[in-house]
């Protein structure tokens, strides 16, 4: 039986087109993992390059406007059996301000808005965490923002866990979503036609030392 090279050109090409569009996830489960069971105890480290802070807020009410932070330090004492002790210190530059629009950065960078001159950095520490879930939590700190501090909640999911395969350390990531007022720390430009509520959403990565 003669089988026509077409059927065979076009059956090749579907396989090869299905593993290209699995292999990009079947690695990744190959690389973290969602359970809780493989997050490892001990002291982590931020991972800079892949932990951000974006946030959106009102403008005029005619479009929720976005932006984030980046460059943020600092650790992470992890307990996954007892999340009750564990700790987070982050640091971030508010001077790393990013939106789409360079003139607004430098904007937000003034006296009248951030003031980065004067308050340069933001900072976050934990004060209590509880877990809510297989893989949640809320974690409840002091948040320093334009030199005024509040306690502020977040509500924590796990990403996943892992080695990382370029340069093997163990990493874990969560996200991270909130909202704060801004007046509360003293940004209070325009408000209200600019908006109060500020929603932020964390993207975090932390790097295992030991």
């Amino acid at each position: 039986m003669r089988v026509n090279a077409n059927i065979l050109v076009a059956g090749a090409a579907t396989a090869l087109l299905a593993l290209t569009a699995a292999s990009p996830i079947a690695l990744a489960q190959q690389v973290s993992s969602p359970d809780p069971h493989a997050v490892k105890a001990g002291t982590y480290k931020v991972e800079p390059y892949h932990t951000q802070v974006s946030f959106s807020i009102s403008h005029f009410g005619f479009t929720d406007f976005y932006g984030l932070f980046s460059g943020a330090s600092g650790t992470l004492q992890l307990d996954p059996s007892t999340p009750s002790a564990s700790k987070l210190e982050v640091s971030i530059p508010v001077t790393s301000i990013l939106t789409t629009v360079p003139v607004l950065d430098n904007e937000l960078k003034n006296a009248q808005w951030f003031d980065v001159a004067k308050y340069p950095t933001a900072t976050f520490n934990s004060t209590k965490v509880v877990r809510t879930g297989n893989d949640t939590a809320t974690v409840t700190g002091d948040l320093t923002l334009h030199g005024v501090t509040k306690q502020e909640t977040l509500q924590v999911r796990l990403v996943g866990s892992g080695v990382n395969p370029l340069d093997k350390s163990f990493t874990v990531g969560f996200e991270a979503v909130g909202t704060i007022k801004r007046s509360d720390f003293g940004v209070t430009q325009y408000v209200p036609l600019v908006g109060d509520d500020v929603a932020l959403k964390i993207a975090g990565a932390f790097v295992r030392q030991q």
